[in-house]
């Protein structure tokens, strides 16, 4: 029983909504080529649910929307909400995200080459993606005016897991290939 028990426990918690008995008897059928009676299923859940209502666990089982889900405990709702508050601080805008990587495929560059490609005024991305160091001062042009240049730090490289500039996607790996009239696609 307890083989029955870890996987729906396996089940309902990588499932993205609340599991169902029907789409948990669905998937355990397949999986053992036996029917799985709802009996079973039944009992498996009750013993979850005695299981995770231990102290030592920070969530558990609920039952929600005819099905089942594991959810935080609601002594630890501060602790969440504060770890949500500060990861939301680190997403970025849609046009922090369009000037850093400007910056990202075209450093050292200046603000002023940024707006040209943007077409909108940048001050507030940048100032915000030096905030959280994403981009870095690289120096200053030998331009008339001499404008500041901007490229990629350190911190950039783990925000976007990588280890080196030449691991970001190249134009090509975005460009889909155009049918043209007259032709038909290969895979169809």
């Amino acid at each position: 029983m307890d083989f029955l028990q870890n996987h729906i426990e396996a089940l309902i918690f990588c499932s993205p909504s609340p599991a169902k008995i029907a789409d948990l008897k669905a998937c355990l059928s397949e999986m053992f080529n036996a029917e799985v009676p709802d009996e079973d299923i039944v009992g498996a859940i009750q013993k979850l649910e005695e299981k995770f209502t231990a102290e030592e666990f920070s969530f558990q089982l609920f039952k929600a929307a005819g099905g089942y889900q594991f959810l935080t405990k609601p002594a630890y709702q501060t602790s969440i909400g504060i770890m949500l508050k500060q990861q939301s601080k680190k997403r970025l805008s849609t046009s922090a995200m369009e000037t850093l990587s400007i910056i990202a495929y075209k450093q050292p560059i200046s603000k002023t080459e940024v707006e040209n490609i943007r077409g909108v005024n940048c001050d507030y991305a940048i100032q915000k993606l030096l905030d959280k160091s994403l981009i870095e001062i690289q120096g200053k042009a030998d331009t008339i005016g001499r404008p500041i240049l901007y490229g990629t730090s350190p911190k950039f490289m783990e925000y976007f897991g990588i280890s080196e500039l030449t691991e970001l996607p190249t134009p090509k790996d975005f460009t889909e290939e155009v049918n043209t009239i007259g032709e038909t696609p290969e895979n169809q």
